[in-house]
């Protein structure tokens, strides 16, 4: 059976930073929980507990919650009350839609002094002549009933008539246990017809599953696919006999729906899981050791070769959104393989790398996976460095390489020309005055002794 586990409670305490010590409400409805444990001892300062739409069959483990002032056990298994006396502080107790018969149990509420509200619509006992009644004279400190609230006249016609109501209701009550023990007995009946029609199943299975003539063995695929056709038919017979045989609402009823439930979903995981291992495996290098290309992912990528830093690079179209703990990169020497949520992408790379010096990197924008792979035959390219040289437009000072690779460089005077003159971008044919502009002439001159194959064109 399920009970409350630790880690259950904390998940449900994120309100309290999953603290449970000083936890003060938690909602714990719809898991299935078949025990009430632990919360006494784990949860001492509870003020209010959900515990609606489970398989709880009793309630306990509660009576120390001192602070305790709602609890909600609707949609349950619960057949009396009691072990609320210790819940000092309980205000408000919603019973609805359980199993309780025995309504002479609501004494047991009379310890808890500050009760006001009771929901107990849905139960078996409702349908007692003098139910209302019985529980307006026991419990005093009531205001509400299933939500209607007891007025004053109402409480003192029911203490009135309290003997003779207090006696019909325990003639009910005698009747009702009776009535469920059968039904617990039915209900053990069913179980026990359903264990060994389940063993026979089982014995036929295995029967059916003994090793077959050498003769036959060649048809074993087709027995096996008529296997699970007769496999399936059966379970969707059982299936509609399960839900179309009419049965008692009864908390052994309810049970076994839900353990059925369970049965089938366990059943279809099983065939899941065995059909994920049954999937073969991606063919990424042949029996002859030739590594193939694979894109199962089906990524969109690009791979650059660097050859001025000597390197290679593969650019990978990750999702943008996937968790980087998704990604195994693996770079050997003539290939790389990411796999991508257990997904392989594999591609073979034009030239030898180093595995050891590869990197691998995530964009933040894009989510791509930037892989850089060193090139293990290394290449010394030598770069050519370009001088920033300043160019004037009326000497012609530009570097000219002759045949015989030597490069001829022409002279100026730096403590004339230590800045960019920007005037003299654009050439002008004629050009007066004071200043620098004259000694062009004695500039073009000493350019044409130093230069040989020196030719000034006018249109440079």
């Amino acid at each position: 059976f399920l009970s409350v586990t630790e880690d259950l409670v904390r998940r449900r305490a994120e309100h309290n930073n999953c603290e449970i010590f000083s936890l003060e409400e938690i909602s714990l409805h719809q898991q299935e929980i078949e025990k009430l444990e632990h919360l006494d001892k784990w949860c001492r300062d509870l003020k209010i507990l959900y515990l609606q739409n489970n398989l709880i069959p009793k309630i306990e483990n509660v009576g120390k919650l001192k602070k305790l002032e709602y609890l909600n056990v609707a949609l349950n298994n619960i057949e009396r009350i009691e072990n609320l006396e210790g819940c000092e502080e309980l205000k408000k107790l919603d019973l609805t839609a359980n199993f309780i018969g025995e309504l002479s149990s609501i004494a047991s509420l009379k310890c808890n002094i500050h009760l006001k509200e009771l929901f107990l619509v849905g139960n078996p006992c409702t349908e007692f002549e003098g139910y209302r009644q019985f529980v307006v004279a026991t419990l005093h400190q009531l205001k509400y009933l299933d939500s209607k609230e007891i007025e004053r006249s109402e409480r003192i016609k029911a203490l009135q008539n309290y003997p003779e109501v207090k006696w019909k209701i325990r003639e009910q009550e005698q009747a009702y246990l009776l009535k469920r023990a059968r039904e617990k007995e039915e209900a053990q009946r069913r179980m026990q017809e359903r264990k060994d029609k389940k063993q026979k199943q089982m014995d036929s299975k295995l029967g059916f599953d003994s090793p077959d003539s050498p003769q036959e063995k060649p048809n074993q695929a087709e027995g096996d696919g008529e296997q699970e056709r007769c496999r399936t038919v059966e379970n969707d017979e059982e299936d509609r006999r399960f839900w179309e045989e009419p049965t008692p609402y009864t908390p052994e009823s309810r049970l076994e729906t839900h353990r059925y439930i369970e049965e089938k979903r366990r059943a279809k995981d099983n065939v899941r899981e065995s059909k994920k291992r049954e999937k073969p495996s991606w063919t990424l290098i042949t029996t002859e050791g030739k590594v193939l290309n694979v894109n199962v992912p089906k990524l969109h990528f690009s791979l650059k070769d660097d050859e001025e830093n000597n390197q290679i690079i593969l650019d990978l179209a990750v999702y943008r959104h996937l968790d980087t703990s998704l990604l195994d990169v693996d770079v050997q020497s003539t290939y790389i393989r990411v796999l991508v949520k257990g997904k392989p992408f594999q591609l073979v790379l034009p030239e030898e790398v180093k595995p050891d010096s590869s990197s691998a990197k995530r964009s933040q924008t894009t989510g791509h996976l930037v892989v850089t792979m060193p090139k293990a035959k290394e290449i010394i390219v030598a770069k050519q460095k370009v001088s920033a040289s300043i160019k004037h437009s009326d000497c012609n000072t530009q570097q000219k390489t002759t045949r015989s690779g030597q490069v001829e460089k022409l002279e100026v005077d730096p403590s004339k020309y230590s800045f960019p003159d920007v005037t003299k971008i654009i050439p002008e044919k004629e050009r007066t005055g004071q200043g620098p502009m004259k000694l062009q002439p004695q500039r073009v001159t000493e350019v044409k002794k130093s230069c040989v194959d020196f030719e000034n064109n006018e249109d440079v």
